[in-house]
């Protein structure tokens, strides 16, 4: 099945969000990408309040400002037109205390930032296979 699957990520480095859409664009899929980045979590929640067609997954840094990962997930989760998309949380440090309560508050999963460019294949890779295929 051939169809299209729209990823937003919200992530303030442009190096990981080049890296993000370079490797969406070499995977070979039944599905072609319609790949979304801005730099915080406030744009990404402005971005889900103003379209009407809702993407498939949401992709959050923990570290950004004006509105972190948990902020912008806690307003995600709060919201009943948005609170059933799946939004995964990646973040260079791993803190147990606060993956636990992101879990608690609707993150699909937590994931600490890969440091290479085969780990991010690696990571976009798990995420397309559990997360977009249907």
């Amino acid at each position: 099945m051939t169809g299209f699957k729209r990823i937003l990520l919200a992530e303030d480095d442009e190096d990981d969000k080049m890296i993000f859409s370079e490797i969406l664009n070499e995977l070979k899929t039944d599905y072609h990408f319609h790949f979304d980045a801005v730099d915080n979590g406030l744009q990404i929640v402005q971005l889900l309040r103003q379209d009407e067609a809702l993407p498939d997954l949401v992709v959050l840094d923990q570290n950004m400002p004006q509105m972190n990962g948990k902020e912008t997930l806690e307003v995600i989760k709060s919201d009943p037109r948005l609170k059933h998309i799946p939004v995964v949380i990646y973040s260079t440090y791993n803190d147990g205390r606060l993956s636990d309560e992101c879990l608690r508050i609707g993150a699909t999963q937590i994931i600490t930032k890969p440091d290479s460019f085969e780990g991010f294949r690696t990571m976009i890779l798990m995420l397309v296979t559990q997360y977009l295929r249907q």
